[in-house]
């Protein structure tokens, strides 16, 4: 059967996406990449937000589709770019996100301890190099910043990569929820390059001030929102009292898939074994273990599980200060009271933690404005920019979650 040499993909957010040459179909038909569709974007926000159930595959296909207008952009505006360097970011973007596990972020480290999700895309993206017979040998350099030319590594990893510019038009449709709504249309057309520099024509300065607020207000209003917190907290309390008993050996928690080995046998080494075991582990894995775990006889496992499996979440509270220990101890109490807790099981109930976000950190990864007259300023360094104040400011929150009455 012969290969297709171009395919269009309708996408709901960007429209058509155009899929056009074979190394590009190849890394989409990988399982590893499909195995993509089987991890959603947002983890546990369908819990508040019903139709954010996108997946990490419709992500990274959009990444891809920015990408194509963004280097088209540039090559309008006679930017040098070879059609290997053209061929070789659209592959890197395609496969930023190829090393995140179940749940994505909400269980980073969980599963594959003190591995980073960006160094298992490494990993998997150099495997996939050793079966293309190194196709992507460029791709892989400017996906870790080792190419000459800085600005096609800043499209995938910035303040203004094609990824955040995909996620937050993504999620804000999927979500409903339109602070996240951003003009990625203009900010494309407003990016140049100077001195191998990604940066935005003065002209564009107000969409990406727009771009920045949007995101801001989809952190504390979407990824962090508190009851999406108390969820992927209780995901995370799961899967500690899974590794526990596991490490106890206890024999009714195991579930005889992938994850066992994650728990019983990994040695902290991703080696080509374990990275293939990694590559057969999604949400389905994480879903179904709980499912059986909420029947588990542990009271802490099956309470757990039973609780977030039926949406019975814990309460979440966000404040700008710590909680006063009085406070965190009148929780502890109900909790041990209601479900006849030890002192050692009382954490799986009662915890706290911080929640943080800059949603511009001057003297990392900056954004730089170039003016009509070809000269380039830090753009927090512009009069009157909104990102000389509020934006640049972290933001901590510190937040409680407890059992509901």
């Amino acid at each position: 059967m012969k290969k297709p040499t171009r395919k269009i993909i309708n996408d709901p957010v960007h429209g058509f996406i155009t899929i056009n040459h074979p190394l590009i179909f190849k890394i989409i038909e990988h399982p590893y990449f499909q195995r993509l569709r089987r991890i959603k974007q947002m983890a546990m926000a369908s819990l508040v937000y019903p139709g954010a159930v996108h997946t990490r595959l419709h992500h990274a296909l959009g990444a891809y589709h920015l990408m194509c207008n963004a280097v088209s952009e540039l090559k309008d505006k006679k930017i040098a770019i070879t059609p290997e360097e053209d061929l070789a970011v659209k592959c890197a973007i395609l496969l930023h996100d190829i090393g995140h596990g179940p749940f994505s972020h909400a269980l980073e480290h969980m599963l594959v301890q003190g591995v980073h999700h960006e160094d298992l895309s490494l990993q998997i993206m150099q495997a996939l190099n050793q079966e293309f017979d190194g196709q992507l040998d460029l791709a892989i350099e400017i996906f870790t910043g080792k190419y000459h030319k800085p600005f096609l590594h800043q499209l995938i990893s910035g303040q203004l990569d094609m990824d955040r510019m995909d996620y937050l038009s993504r999620d804000s449709f999927f979500t409903g929820v339109s602070e996240g709504v951003i003009g990625y249309g203009r900010i494309l057309k407003m990016l140049s390059v100077h001195e191998d520099q990604l940066v935005i024509e003065e002209k564009g300065i107000h969409s990406v001030e727009k771009f920045l607020i949007a995101r801001r207000q989809m952190y504390w209003q979407v990824y962090l929102h508190k009851t999406v917190l108390a969820a992927e907290k209780m995901m995370v309390k799961i899967l500690q009292r899974a590794r526990f008993l596991y490490d106890n050996k206890d024999e009714l928690v195991a579930v005889h898939a992938p994850l066992d080995y994650f728990f019983l046998d990994f040695k902290g080494v991703m080696d080509r074994d374990s990275l293939d075991r990694f590559c057969k582990l999604d949400d389905g894995d994480i879903e179904s273990a709980i499912k059986k775990w909420s029947t588990h006889p542990d009271p802490v496992l099956g309470t757990l599980s039973t609780s977030l499996l039926n949406r019975k979440l814990f309460k979440c509270q966000l404040q700008g200060h710590s909680f006063e220990d009085h406070f965190i101890q009148e929780k502890k109490d109900k909790a041990r009271k209601r479900y006849q807790l030890t002192e050692a099981d009382l954490d799986y109930f009662v915890f706290t933690g911080e929640a943080a976000n800059t949603t511009y950190q001057v003297g990392d990864e900056n954004i730089l404005l170039m003016s009509k007259d070809g000269t380039v300023q830090e753009i927090s360094h512009v009069e009157n920019a909104l990102i000389q104040g509020a934006l640049s400011m972290p933001v901590k929150k510190f937040y409680i979650c407890y059992p509901k009455k």
